[in-house]
Parts: structure tokens; C-alpha cells; sequence
């Protein structure tokens, strides 16, 4: 589901406002336009801004002039903009929900940063630095198994770095091994097929670890 800031919250966080423009504006407020000058902003999830403020942003690209809401003129701002979505953001130039000549303005230099999935073997390095940063705020240091890095490596992560983080770091906090094995760590989302534990039901109102322990040992004599 898409949610847009209110046109005028976006405006104001990103070219300002003066006192009285709009209700609760108590006060004259610099945007991060005219805060950045003569820097660098990043604006991350562009592809979320309503055509209304994208036509802003594009005359601001194109002119270096900011106009904070309710201002009689505007300000020369001189700033590099990088900006990151996750959307395509050519299919929503297609769409007619995001501007071509803004899509064109911004892809002067373009970086596509794969999903995790697409390179796996990066994977493992990111758990152990992400995990290092995690064993700073612990009394005692937590240890990744080689089949739990395995694991990981061999998920999908539809939530990338974000999702990886969060996996690591529930399962720490629900383990109490010094070194979690493969079993130890909590996916969520759809799993890789190679993931062994793939077929575990998930738990619901009602259900029973000890049956479904006993009705697995029987299957497993079985075969």
C-alpha cells in the first residue's frame, strides 16, 4: 500500500515555510534545500512524492531557486541532490505517476544497487559486519555456525539489508547459544526452496508443538 505525505508536510519539510502559510506553521521554518546549501542532500524514496511537489522539485533542479511556502521570493540554493528509490521508476514514468522530465533530471549518473539475492555471496560478509555491530551492545559475543551463515545466504531476503539486519538480530536476541546454529535463526517471508526447515508449519491458535513433534518422529521412523 503507497503512502503519500500530505503535499503540504512534504513542501514545507523540503523548501520551508514561512510563519502562517499554513495551519499549525507557528513560525518560519528553513527547508533542507536552503539547509543544504552548498552541500549535498540525499532524498531517499523519491518515487513516493506526490506530481504536485515533483513539479517543485524539478523547477528548484533546474533553477537553484528555493520558494518556502508563503515566501514573496525565492532563495539560490546551490546543491547536489542524490536521490534513491526502490520503485521502477521508468514503469512509473509510464504509469503517469512520476514526471519524465524529473526522471530524466535526476538520472544524470545512475547506480543500481542489486538485492541481496542477486548476490549472494556477499551475503555472509554482511552478516559478520552486521553482527559486529550487534555484539557491541552485548555483554558476551554471539558467533554465526557456517551452516547458519549457509542458511542465510541461500534466503531470498525479499527486505534486503533492512530484512538481514532484523533476522540477525531477533535471533540473538531469542537465543541463548553463543553460537547460533542454522535451526536457531527466525526468517520471515517466502523461504528459498534449498531452505531446509521450508515445510515447518506455522504456529496458530491451537496447535501443539508436542503433537507435531510426535506425528514428525513417527514419519521420520516411517521412512
Amino acid at each position: 500500500e503507497r503512502l503519500d505525505l500530505p503535499e503540504t508536510l512534504a513542501e514545507s519539510t523540503l523548501f520551508g515555510h514561512q510563519k502562517g502559510a499554513f495551519t499549525g506553521a507557528a513560525s518560519d521554518q528553513a527547508g533542507k534545500f536552503e539547509l543544504a546549501d552548498r552541500g549535498t542532500l540525499f532524498l531517499d524514496e523519491v518515487g513516493e512524492l506526490s506530481l504536485a511537489v515533483q513539479a517543485k522539485l524539478l523547477k528548484v533542479l533546474e533553477d537553484g531557486v528555493v520558494e518556502p511556502l508563503g515566501a514573496r521570493q525565492g532563495r539560490v540554493v546551490d546543491v547536489r541532490v542524490i536521490a534513491a528509490t526502490h520503485h521502477d521508476l521508468q514503469a512509473a514514468v509510464a504509469a503517469r505517476t512520476f514526471r519524465e522530465d524529473l526522471f530524466y533530471r535526476l538520472s544524470f549518473a545512475r547506480i543500481t544497487v542489486p538485492a541481496l539475492r542477486d548476490r549472494r555471496s556477499d551475503i555472509p560478509h554482511l552478516a559478520l559486519h552486521l553482527l559486529a555491530k550487534l555484539n557491541a551492545s552485548l555483554h558476551t559475543p554471539r558467533r554465526l555456525s557456517p551452516g547458519a551463515l549457509r542458511r542465510l545466504e541461500h534466503h531470498d531476503w525479499p527486505g534486503n539489508i533492512r530484512d538481514l539486519e532484523n533476522v540477525i538480530g531477533r535471533s540473538l536476541l531469542l537465543s541463548a547459544r553463543e553460537e547460533l546454529e542454522a535451526a536457531d535463526l527466525l526468517l520471515d517471508g517466502p523461504a528459498a526452496a534449498s531452505d531446509p526447515w521450508i515445510g515447518l508449519p506455522a504456529p496458530h491458535e491451537g496447535f501443539s508443538l508436542e503433537s507435531f513433534l510426535d506425528q514428525a518422529r513417527r514419519q521420520l521412523i516411517l521412512r
